[in-house]
């Protein structure tokens, strides 16, 4: 049964840092794919149909911890606190940027949007970027500090950002596709977003031997009332972001939704 609760964990887990981190890669170089203010909403309508179903995971993923391994939530909450407040900072303030922009017209509305946009994929990025390097050393009581941690947390928020690329090449059309092209690289489309998903996994994968899971999950009857119900709900969650994913797999030719 602890095995279980791991795998189901870990599903979750994996589900977020490879589409969610897509869509916080394209947010940290929004400026950089959109030159104006059309491009850089042909930017985000690239990601604006994906990144809330896309967060459900990371819902998912914080349930399971807390349902499953109630003592490590625990430790960990404790131990990451100041990299998880920045994480949830910079969440807030991309996903107010996000939901904000289409609603007011004006330039400075808009560039203030972009800018939250921008910064705050960055925050997440480079948080998730702190709390992995701590984890990746075994160190899960407090935040680890020094030149270290912050070379390792700027390695992996470029990976979100690369992963990101890889993203926006399959999406996007026009200028902001030839930016995205240029910079990642002459590797194919689809086999960029298998090489940067790939490096996601092994990654996560690497955090994920370095936590005390087994010997820290729930009791028995706890794991035997929630990982059934979750495993039922499961197929409908990836049911559901399948049909979305195709529903809009075309490029996107023109500024629509935020």
């Amino acid at each position: 049964m602890e095995l279980l609760a791991v795998a189901v964990l870990g599903v979750f887990a994996l589900g977020y840092f490879l589409l969610g981190g897509a869509d916080i890669g394209v947010g940290m170089l929004l400026p950089a794919l959109g030159r104006d203010a059309r491009q850089r909403r042909l930017v985000i309508t690239a990601i604006a149909p994906f990144f809330l179903g896309n967060e459900v995971w990371l819902v998912a993923t914080a349930g399971i911890l807390v349902g499953s391994f109630p003592a490590l939530e625990g430790e960990l909450l404790t131990g990451l606190f100041p990299a998880v407040v920045l994480l949830l900072v910079g969440w807030i303030v991309r996903d107010v940027g996000l939901w904000s922009r289409g609603r007011v017209k004006g330039r400075a509305w808009c560039a203030g949007c972009d800018a939250a946009i921008t910064g705050g994929s960055w925050v997440v990025a480079l948080s998730w970027g702190w709390m992995f390097a701590g984890l990746l050393a075994g160190q899960i009581h407090e935040v680890v500090t020094g030149p270290g941690a912050l070379l390792t947390a700027v390695a992996i928020a470029m990976l979100f950002a690369v992963h990101g690329l890889a993203f926006a090449r399959l999406r996007l059309s026009g200028p902001p596709h030839q930016r995205a092209s240029a910079l990642f690289g002459r590797c194919g489309e689809r086999p960029g977003l298998a090489l940067t998903s790939a490096a996601l996994v092994l990654l996560c994968l690497a955090v994920g031997f370095r936590l005390p899971l087994q010997e820290n999950a729930a009791d028995p009857g706890t794991l035997g009332l929630l990982l059934p119900a979750v495993l039922v709900l499961m197929p409908f969650l990836i049911a559901a972001q399948v049909l979305v994913w195709w529903t809009f797999r075309a490029r996107v030719e023109r500024p629509l939704y935020l």
